[in-house]
């Protein structure tokens, strides 16, 4: 006897139910409906598109920092850019959930799957399908709901494009006038001036050109970063890692004849004692690891190598250029000073530099 149940036995016993009848939505008959839909879904995205710029004027309006702007004791800034991002993307995605219920058709359709790729015949229903869905949507026929979703869309961008505005000072922002005003304040500069002191990274120590021999290596900072640069004022919190960060040097001793000194740079050096930046130019990692055979300094970060007896040129790696030199002198007693702050910025390259 076979186990497989007759069809129209099983028919008899568990009828197909079928679909339940269509119900139109009011949209779907009314024209004067349809129209309100369409009104109430731009409404939700124009409404996005207030709260963003919202988001924008707020971040310029309220300050941060010690004298907090603040409502109802709370953080203004925090504040306002969480409830304006927040109703950004609440009335985006309010308003695309309207336009499903009221305006996208909503016949059911059926999308049978295959274990393979389907073949040319199924792939064109598909895209098939694909343009039925879009017009059966209404955004094409939709100007006005089609046109501010996309400006709802957009201007959301924005919200994660103006915090970039903190990464950093800018170069034009630096000065008395100016948004950014303290000692190398700026991405193109230092707080290295003419006659600032070499001096060890951690102790501050003022150095001697007879305190390294050849082959040394010494980490170095400029004098500014202990006692506060030419105003003597000091420096503290954000400020100090700052110029920490951009002015650390790497100080080396070899001999003389060895050095091919860039052009122009002929009295750079004191005594076969050269400086440079010790910020990669590739990412940024600082570097140290000399080999004192070959002059080469290692990046441990990405292997960039650079020749520091022939400029820093780069030898091996991603690097695209040399570290910056910083010219050297000696002082009224004897310590090494720096002659010129570095002719160019120190650090990766970025987009404005030349």
């Amino acid at each position: 006897m076979s186990n497989v149940p007759d069809p129209a036995v099983t028919d008899d016993l568990y009828p197909n139910p079928g679909l339940p009848e269509h119900h139109w939505r009011p949209t779907d008959v009314d024209p004067k409906a349809e129209r309100r839909a369409e009104r109430q879904v731009a409404t939700l995205f124009g409404l996005s598109a207030i709260c963003t710029v919202l988001f924008v004027v707020s971040y310029f309006t309220f300050d941060v920092g010690e004298d907090w702007d603040t409502i109802g004791g709370f953080g203004a800034s925090n504040l306002t850019l969480g409830l304006a991002l927040a109703g950004a993307l609440l009335f985006i995605g309010i308003g695309i959930i309207q336009l499903a219920r009221k305006l996208m058709a909503d016949q059911e359709i059926v999308e049978y799957r295959h274990p393979a790729g389907s073949s040319e015949a199924d792939r064109e229903m598909a895209l098939t399908a694909l343009n039925t869905g879009i017009e059966e949507s209404g955004i094409g026929r939709r100007p006005l709901v089609r046109n501010s979703l996309l400006s709802a869309v957009g201007l959301v961008g924005v919200t994660a494009l103006i915090p970039l505005w903190d990464l950093g000072p800018k170069p034009n922002q630096v000065g008395p006038d100016k948004k950014y005003d303290y000692p190398g304040a700026g991405i193109e500069n230092t707080i290295w001036v003419e006659g600032m002191r070499v001096v060890r990274d951690v102790t501050g120590t003022p150095i001697r050109p007879g305190d390294l021999e050849i082959g040394d290596l010494i980490n170095g900072e400029p004098e500014g970063i202990f006692n506060g640069g030419e105003d003597g004022e000091p420096l503290e919190g954000v400020v100090l890692q700052i110029n920490k960060s951009k002015g650390a040097v790497v100080v080396v001793r070899m001999e003389p004849d060895e050095i091919i000194h860039g052009e122009g740079r002929e009295n750079w050096a004191v005594d076969g004692i050269v400086c440079y930046s010790k910020i990669c130019t590739h990412v940024g990692c600082p570097i140290s690891l000399y080999e004192r055979t070959t002059h080469h300094l290692l990046c441990p970060c990405h292997q960039s190598t650079f020749d520091l007896a022939d400029s820093a040129k780069v030898v091996f790696g991603p690097a695209a250029r040399a570290l910056p030199q910083l010219p050297l002198g000696v002082d009224e007693e004897g310590y090494l000073i720096a002659t010129a702050p570095f002719d160019e910025p120190v650090g990766p390259s970025y987009w404005e530099r030349g």
